[in-house]
């Protein structure tokens, strides 16, 4: 007959204790432990974090770690690429967190790629920057810009068709639409500015001649032409402010069109909560505190940008060099609904003006 084996009630108990040893070590080799990890992951659109560890991620992630025990690990690149990441590892979720810039913020919410969740402070946003179903709200309000090099040029280029002089043959280049937020933006105030579709692409194959060629990223453009590689590009007010310490020689500027008077549009950093993130408890602890008081006061005086909450009025020397900044500059508002319904067919003919 088969042995029968018996456990004592001591050998019992030092199994529970063993067990009980074990039961992280299982969590961390991706065991079923209940409780939420201690760490979460956020794709983010650049600008936000400086290579010198002085930016406004930086500070944030440090503090909110530090609050919380909660590990920020930061994945970064280009705000379409995010999105078709997200979307490539929807049935093996990685991210936590997403913060990109307007359309691809709803581009991920029209792809069921965010989970409802109104982080607390999201009342104090103003209903244009955030979702009506509570999937994504401004974090870090921002607007559209071009940089230049204050070295080379006296002052910046006037108007759109000041872009195309001789002069910036080789030394203009603009970041690829569809794949980089403030890429997308050059096709949105061109369009705005020139008087719509047609008339921006007619002028892009123009531009075309000066233009260095695609790049997936605006923040490379930055050291480019802050060394003088590049005369002009693309940017963003807060990106391009807040690294004007490392790169003092670039310039922010906003051309015309052709009625004379300078135009941007608001380009918010926007943040959401991914479907299906495997650590959401501890991410909605992370849009709380990026939305909190506190943190909202930093957005000028570390990041170099704009509070999302109307209630945070920020008096530091920042915001008072980002009021100069903005005086004059005409803000016009953008119809995302129109912008997501019909980027596919814009980039379809930014891309046969430029043969990109």
């Amino acid at each position: 007959m088969p042995r029968t084996v018996r456990t004592s009630r001591k050998h019992r108990t030092a199994l529970l204790a063993a067990l009980t040893v074990l039961a992280p070590a299982l969590a961390a080799c991706g065991g079923t432990v209940g409780a939420d990890a201690q760490e979460i992951t956020v794709y983010s659109a650049d600008g936000l974090k400086a290579e010198d560890g002085s930016g406004f991620y930086d500070k944030v992630f440090k503090d909110f770690e530090q609050r919380t025990g909660i590990k920020v690990n930061y994945v970064e690149g280009g705000s379409g690429a995010l999105v078709q990441r997200l979307a490539r590892e929807k049935s093996n979720t990685k991210a936590d967190v997403v913060v990109t810039l307007p359309p691809f913020i709803q581009q991920a919410d029209s792809k069921g790629l965010l989970a409802e969740y109104r982080p607390q402070g999201a009342d104090k946003v103003a209903d244009s920057d955030k979702s009506p179903s509570g999937t994504w709200t401004s974090v870090v309000n921002n607007y559209f810009c071009f940089i230049y090099n204050t070295k080379e040029l006296s002052s910046p280029p006037r108007t759109w068709d000041d872009l195309l002089d001789a002069r910036f043959k080789g030394k203009l280049q603009y970041s690829t639409p569809g794949v980089a937020g403030d890429g997308t933006a050059v096709l949105i105030k061109a369009m705005h500015d020139l008087g719509g579709k047609d008339a921006a692409m007619d002028y892009f194959k123009r531009l075309q001649r000066n233009n260095v060629g695609p790049s997936s990223s605006t923040g490379q453009l930055a050291p480019k032409t802050d060394k003088g590689e590049l005369l002009v590009a693309n940017g963003d007010v807060q990106m391009n402010y807040a690294n004007m310490k490392s790169m003092p020689n670039q310039g922010i500027f906003f051309p015309a069109g052709p009625g004379g008077k300078p135009t941007t549009f608001a380009l918010p950093y926007a943040a959401g909560l991914v479907e299906d993130a495997p650590h959401a408890a501890s991410a909605k602890k992370f849009l709380d505190y990026l939305l909190s008081e506190d943190v909202q006061r930093q957005v000028s005086a570390v990041g170099g940008g704009f509070p999302a909450r109307g209630d945070v009025k920020a008096g530091d020397a920042n915001a008072t060099a980002l009021a100069g900044i903005m005086k004059g500059v005409e803000v016009f508002p953008v119809d995302w609904a129109d912008i997501g319904r019909n980027l596919p067919g814009y980039l379809d003919a930014w891309k046969a003006a430029t043969g990109s």
